[in-house]
């Protein structure tokens, strides 16, 4: 993983430039809602404990997906559908964010090694979209949209990543 170390401001702000760049601009995608949403699934992943945030019962971090699945499914309301959301924005991140990560997290020895992160991902947006009352109205759209252009958005993280990561001299300039 790389170390980014920047004020919070200026880390949303670069974060907004390199998906927005790279949804509007390479992919063609216009969409502020779901460059929004991408751009705070980047900020909110920067911190570690929010990548596994989530603990079962007995207190113990969840941090393979196949045992989120399980906890959502002990789950009712708004537990099970933080959960699912939880989990599509875990395998967005990784799978386009860090894909050389899954080498690790679908290791033969980890629980998650049969689990297809893209399918877990599209099936947990829309499990999760599935909550349209308050206060989830108008996040459920989003999420349907996550789950239904799940490959692209993963794709488009990839390379808002090779965005950030380039050097600012070989950037274009606007």
């Amino acid at each position: 993983m790389v170390a980014i170390v920047a004020k919070p401001d200026s880390l949303r702000d670069m974060f907004a430039a390199c998906t927005e760049y790279t949804f509007q601009v390479d992919l063609g995608i216009a969409d502020t809602r779901l460059t929004d949403y991408l751009t705070d699934l980047l900020l909110r992943f920067t911190r570690f404990d929010a990548i596994f945030r989530f603990r079962n019962t007995i207190g113990r971090k969840l941090e393979d997906v196949a045992e989120m699945m399980l906890e959502a499914e002990q789950r009712q309301g708004k537990p099970r559908r933080e959960i699912y959301r939880h989990i599509g924005d875990f395998t967005l991140f990784w799978t386009g964010v860090y894909p050389e990560a899954l080498t690790h997290l679908q290791a033969p020895d980890h629980r998650d090694h049969l689990l297809d992160y893209l399918e877990q991902g599209k099936r947990s947006y829309f499990l999760a979209s599935m909550y349209q009352e308050d206060p989830y109205r108008d996040e459920a759209p989003i999420l349907r949209q996550l789950s239904e252009e799940f490959e692209l958005c993963s794709v488009g993280l990839r390379r808002a990543r090779q965005e950030w990561e380039r050097p600012a001299a070989a950037k274009p300039t606007e």
